[in-house]
């Protein structure tokens, strides 16, 4: 069984400046990690591998930093990963995002089941996963919180509806989006990073794909784009109300009404 888990280097704080003419996130020199979502993929994975006699191997889109997480993927028990990085993909909104992904996993060969994360905590569309078994033509299933059985080509599991619990089976290939609650991932190996060769993690980039076609890739392949996007305005304005309950009562419901609450 070959399984690809899709794993992505997110920013390791909230404290994220954006450019005000792309309106993306700027990424120089912000510290990274994995994003929390895609280490219940990669156990998940690694699980299954287990279980079933598989291998994992991870993919990411990205700067050349982005190895990081294929390394630390690795480090949990992946046989290996791939990057996709090149400046064309830059600026790429959810949909080339997904069909960059998808021809990155078209050149990793074929796959029993592609495993990826809810969501990011950077982006938090939860949209990626789906959008790429659709360029993929496989079935999606998302928020899924348990694996019970594979049994010949099909994956028997469970997943959480809004308002129901659905037990399903789906046939391989596949892609499945695991939520928070399906399991705990293990701890990344010290003694395995310690042993990586330089050559662990391949790169791919554009020339590497069969369409060649720029337009469908980066800001140019985008069929959206942010308008506007601004960081919270901080306000650490207090004012205390102090007095007995009847005292602080009155002087609150003077501050309501004069901000024209009520």
């Amino acid at each position: 069984m070959k399984i690809i888990v899709c794993v992505k280097q997110v920013p390791g704080s909230s404290n994220v400046q954006v450019d005000p003419v792309t309106g993306v996130l700027k990424r120089d020199g912000v510290q990274s990690k994995m994003n929390p979502y895609d280490l219940y993929g990669i156990e998940l994975g690694l699980s299954l591998a287990e279980k079933y006699n598989g291998e994992v191997k991870t993919i990411t889109m990205g700067p050349p930093q982005a190895k990081n997480v294929i390394i630390e993927s690795i480090c949990m028990g992946a046989k290996g990963g791939t990057v996709i990085s090149d400046r064309k993909f830059a600026g790429a909104d959810v949909l080339a995002t997904a069909y960059t992904i998808s021809q990155g996993i078209k050149k990793c060969g074929d796959f029993d089941i592609i495993i990826c994360g809810k969501q990011t905590t950077d982006g938090d569309t939860a949209q990626v996963g789906a959008e790429v078994s659709e360029f993929l033509g496989i079935p999606n299933v998302a928020n899924v919180i348990s694996v019970e059985e594979i049994t010949g080509d099909k994956v028997y599991l469970t997943a959480s509806l809004d308002d129901k619990v659905v037990r399903m089976s789906v046939k391989m290939p596949c892609l499945i989006s695991v939520d928070g609650d399906i399991n705990s991932p293990r701890l990344p190996s010290y003694k395995v990073k310690q042993t990586l060769k330089d050559d662990i993690v391949e790169f791919i980039s554009f020339e590497n794909f069969d369409d060649q076609n720029p337009d469908n890739y980066g800001l140019s392949g985008s069929a959206t784009q942010v308008e506007r996007i601004f960081p919270p305005e901080k306000n650490n304005e207090k004012h205390t109300v102090e007095g007995d309950a009847k005292q602080q009562a009155d002087e609150l419901y003077g501050l309501i009404r004069d901000c024209k609450l009520i």
